[in-house]
């Protein structure tokens, strides 16, 4: 079920009615409920992958418990284990299997020797990256003594398939989501009104922005040898921000629904298009996960704290398994290593952390070093993101090898015609990077914050169109 489909409309106001109107006191019924909801929510793709989530819910609960009995250190180290055999496994099978076998194929195929390896024919689980990721945390963070695990299994399964956050993110630690379920929850009228706009500015992102946007990304970038370089340039602009509004979007609408059931959310995109440089870009943008290789995998394997040579050992294991992660292509990992290319100078040079304030602070305009760090920041985001879009390498290179002729005739202003969308998202979003999203209006006088409201939604219903899944549905 898309979050901009008409479905959804109809499936959230009978859901957020009924879960106000049960028994507020017994805590146990609307956790059922919406555990209910949730399995609805992602069954209505295809309910045989339901299965998944039960079996990786079913394993982590257990596990969970396991560790916390378990009075040796071989024990506990086994039933981690388990867990991540158990998840990584299921995760390697459903979105990896095929692309290591096509590369052994292709590999032995160059040496002039042909295989023939079985392919499996199956679709990848919505969401699998996403609650995979959850799960781990959970069982990782009673493996470190972080948390203890909870007896209450409806509890535990409702955290994980929490549907606001189920198939994008963010992807929440059970130290913060986990005992929101634990505790009673009443309506909130300030909260809620603050969840609605914030899913507004998210369905005016997705809808207005990405997905118009995504008209003339995928013409340009099917048809680029059709096209000169000014138009491919402005194929992989206009997919710097369709990628961004997309996922940012889905973001603001998860986490704004689950304001409406009394839930908070991690943010998970804090403008990162104004980073003064890659660092901060990567504090800013898909934090979730950022945070969670950081915590999962780059402190254990001991960070920065090393020699240099393993300092950019670990860069470039955190970045690559991040390009993996969001799918099986040589793009994705081709996308990881650039940002890993990145980020070592200012790392090298410990100036990863220099920006950690708001840019700009108190100024209706950036420095002239500000100005030049995003500009910088931003050209090396969007050449990355020629790799991350690509079908495969082979695109990528020819897709840039025509941008670098330089031939800028026969520039079409009908493509065009989105810009001006785009330098309004941009101009906004200035005026609101202090805020945690476009819609936290509360300064703005009573007439305008409603003149705000209807002329987004005036927008959305203009531009709305097909059904467009979200990109990040895909991995």
């Amino acid at each position: 079920m898309l979050f901009n489909s008409i479905e959804f409309c109809i499936f959230l106001p009978i859901v957020f009615s009924i879960y106000w109107l049960l028994d507020k006191q017994k805590l146990k019924i609307q956790n059922f409920f919406l555990l209910l909801a949730s399995y609805f929510f992602y069954g209505w793709w295809d309910w045989r992958f339901l299965s998944l989530i039960l079996a990786s819910s079913t394993v982590d609960f257990l596990v969970g418990k396991a560790l916390a009995k378990a009075e040796t250190q071989s024990k506990r180290k086994f039933f981690l284990g388990l867990s991540l055999f158990i998840n990584l496994g299921a995760l390697g099978i459903f979105k990896y299997y095929n692309f290591f076998v096509q590369n052994f194929i292709d590999a032995f195929s160059f040496f002039g020797k042909d295989f023939d390896l079985y392919r499996l024919s199956i679709i990848l689980p919505v969401g699998i990256s996403f609650y995979t990721f959850q799960t781990l945390s959970y069982t990782i963070d009673i493996y470190r003594k972080k948390i203890e695990p909870t007896k209450d299994w409806m509890v535990f399964f409702t955290f994980v398939s929490f549907f606001p956050q189920l198939v994008a993110g963010p992807i929440e630690r059970a130290s913060h989501l986990l005992p929101q379920f634990t505790k009673p929850r009443i309506f909130k009228y300030d909260q809620a009104k603050d969840g609605l706009r914030q899913m507004l500015w998210g369905l005016f992102k997705k809808i207005v922005i990405a997905d118009t946007c995504a008209i003339y990304v995928n013409d340009i970038f099917s048809n680029y040898e059709s096209y000169s370089s000014g138009i491919l340039l402005l194929g992989a602009f206009y997919f710097t921000f369709q990628i961004y509004c997309d996922f940012s979007g889905y973001s603001d609408i998860a986490i704004g629904t689950a304001k409406l059931f009394g839930f908070d959310l991690m943010r998970n995109f804090a403008y990162p298009y104004f980073s003064r440089d890659i660092a901060e870009f990567w504090r800013r943008w898909h934090i979730s996960l950022s945070t969670w290789f950081r915590d999962y995998v780059y402190i254990p394997l001991g960070g920065s704290r090393l020699s240099k040579a393993k300092t950019i050992r670990n860069v470039f294991i955190i970045f690559l398994v991040s390009g993996f992660w969001h799918g099986a292509n040589w793009t994705f990992i081709v996308w990881g290593g650039l940002n890993a290319l990145y980020f070592l100078p200012s790392l090298l040079a410990k100036k990863n952390r220099q920006h950690l304030g708001v840019t700009a602070e108190n100024s209706w305009f950036p420095s002239q070093k500000e100005f030049i760090g995003m500009l910088t920041t931003f050209s090396l985001t969007v050449f990355a993101w020629i790799f991350f879009r690509a079908e495969n390498i082979s695109h990528a290179f020819a897709y840039i090898a025509k941008i670098a002729q330089l031939n800028f005739s026969n520039f079409s202003m009908e493509m065009a015609k989105y810009l001006k969308l785009i330098f309004l998202l941009i101009g906004w979003e200035w005026l609101q990077r202090d805020k945690q999203h476009g819609l936290e209006v509360d300064q703005l006088p009573v007439g305008i914050r409603w003149f705000l409201y209807f002329f987004l939604v005036w927008l959305i219903f203009y531009y709305y169109g097909e059904e467009q899944q979200f990109i990040y549905f895909q991995f």
